[in-house]
C-alpha cells in the first residue's frame, strides 16, 4: 500500500499554508499596484483585465508545486504522480498567462492605430497583421505546451520513438488529408501580409456587398450589408478575383441613371442636382456630374455621377439624389417622364387595291462598296477574279 503519511506531516501543512498565503498576498499587492496605475494609464487596466486570473493561477500552482517538491515525503510512485500533475497544471497555467500577454501586447499595439477615423487604411493593415501574428503565436505556444506535458510522461520517449518508427504510411495519409487545411493556413498568412485584404475592408464577393469582419488562419468572415455572415476559406481570396472598394482609400464614385423622354431638360436637372448635393453632408464635394450618355430606342439616358467618403455614405447619397430628382421631374418637368408611343393609321382605298405587276417608278441601281460605279466594280473584281497559278518544273510540283 502506498504511504500517505507525508500528507499529514506538520511541516508540510505549514509550508503549504504559507505558500498559499504568500501567493495570494503577492497577487493582491501586484493587482493593487496596477489598479492604481490604471487610474491614469489605459494599458494598466487592459493588463489587469487580461492576465489577472492566469497570473494568480500560475503563481498559486507554482508555489504549491515547490512546497510538494521540498516537503512532501511519501512513496516514490505518489511523488512522481503528484509531480507530474502539478507540472502539467503549471505548464497549462503558464501557457494561459503567455497567451494572455500576447493578447495584451496586441491590444497595446493596436491602440496606436485607430480605425474610427476617415483615413484608416494603414491602421486596418497593421491591426490585421497583429491579429494574425497573435493567433500564430498562440498556436505555437499551445503546441509547445502540449509537447512539454507529453515529454514529462514517464516512458513517453520510448512511445514516441515507436510511433515515429511506424508512422511512414500514416504520415502520407495525414499529409494528404491536411493538404487543404495547410493551404488555407498559408493563404491566411499571405492575406495578412500582402496587404490585399484587411479587416474592415469593403468587398464584393459572390455578388454580395459586405465588410471584412474577421481574418483567421483558415477562413475569412464577411459581414454582409443585411447582417448575414459569409464564411469563406482563405484560399478563396488567393485563387478568385474579388472587388476591394477600400484597397487604397475609401472614397468612391457612384452612378444614378434615368431613362427619360426626349423632352427632358438636362440643364434644369443639372441645376437641381447641384442644389441637392449642396444641402447634404453625404457629398464629399469631389465629383458631381450630370450627362446624357445615350439617346436611342425612344429614350434618353441621363447619368448622374456623385462621390462620397465611403461605400455606405455613397449608397445613401445615391438614394437621396434619385428620390429628389424623381420628385423634381414630376413637379417641374413632367413631360420628360418616359412614355410609350404608338402610331395609328387609317387604311386607305389605295392600299386595298391589288398590287401592280409593273413598278410605279424605275428601279435604280444601288451605289455600294462593290457596285454602282467603275471603281466599285474594280474592287469587286479583286475579290472574285481567278488567281493565276504559275507553272513550275516537275520537281517543284
Amino acid at each position: 500500500m502506498p504511504d500517505f503519511e507525508g500528507f499529514i506531516q506538520t511541516d508540510y501543512l505549514i509550508a503549504l499554508a504559507v505558500a498559499v498565503v504568500a501567493a495570494v498576498a503577492v497577487t493582491a499587492i501586484i493587482a493593487l499596484v496596477f489598479r492604481v496605475v490604471g487610474r491614469k494609464e489605459a494599458w494598466a487596466r487592459t493588463l489587469v483585465g487580461l492576465v489577472r486570473v492566469p497570473f494568480r493561477l500560475t503563481l498559486l500552482v507554482g508555489a504549491i508545486w515547490t512546497v510538494n517538491t521540498l516537503f512532501l515525503q511519501t512513496s516514490e510512485e505518489i511523488e512522481r504522480l503528484v509531480d507530474f500533475i502539478f507540472r502539467a497544471l503549471f505548464i497549462g497555467a503558464a501557457t494561459w498567462l503567455v497567451c494572455a500577454l500576447l493578447y495584451f501586447f496586441e491590444e497595446v499595439a493596436a491602440a496606436r492605430y485607430r480605425i474610427d477615423v476617415r483615413d484608416n487604411r494603414v491602421a486596418r493593415r497593421v491591426r490585421t497583421q497583429l491579429r494574425m501574428l497573435r493567433r500564430i503565436g498562440v498556436v505555437v505556444i499551445i503546441i509547445c505546451a502540449i509537447g512539454a506535458v507529453l515529454l514529462s510522461i514517464p516512458g513517453a520517449a520510448t512511445l514516441g520513438a515507436s510511433l515515429f518508427a511506424s508512422a511512414g504510411l500514416l504520415s502520407v495519409v495525414a499529409g494528404l488529408a491536411a493538404q487543404s487545411t495547410l493551404a488555407n493556413v498559408f493563404a491566411g498568412i499571405q492575406l495578412a501580409f500582402n496587404n490585399a485584404l484587411r479587416v474592415d475592408d469593403v468587398v464584393i464577393v459572390e455578388t454580395e456587398w459586405g465588410k471584412i469582419e474577421e481574418i483567421t488562419l483558415t477562413y475569412v468572415v464577411v459581414h454582409i450589408w443585411d447582417d448575414r455572415r459569409m464564411v469563406l476559406p482563405s484560399t478563396y481570396f488567393t485563387t478568385n478575383p474579388f472587388q476591394n472598394w477600400t484597397r487604397h482609400n475609401s472614397e468612391l464614385l457612384g452612378a444614378v441613371e434615368f431613362d427619360l423622354d426626349w423632352r427632358v431638360d438636362p440643364a434644369g436637372m443639372r441645376v437641381e442636382l447641384d442644389r441637392i448635393v449642396a444641402q447634404t453632408e453625404l457629398w464629399d464635394e469631389r465629383v458631381v456630374v450630370l450627362q446624357v450618355t445615350d439617346a436611342v430606342g425612344g429614350f434618353v439616358r441621363v447619368r448622374v455621377l456623385v462621390s462620397a467618403a465611403d461605400a455606405p455614405t455613397l449608397f445613401d447619397l445615391r438614394c437621396l439624389v434619385r428620390e429628389n430628382l424623381i420628385d423634381w421631374l414630376n413637379t417641374h418637368n413632367p413631360e420628360a417622364l418616359p412614355v410609350g408611343r404608338m402610331e395609328l393609321r387609317r387604311e386607305s382605298a389605295r392600299s386595298k387595291a391589288p398590287a401592280r405587276t409593273e413598278p410605279a417608278h424605275p428601279v435604280t441601281a444601288p451605289i455600294g462598296l462593290f457596285s454602282g460605279d467603275e471603281n466599285a466594280k474594280a474592287r469587286a473584281a479583286e475579290f472574285t477574279a481567278t488567281i493565276p497559278v504559275q507553272k513550275g518544273s516537275a520537281e517543284e510540283r
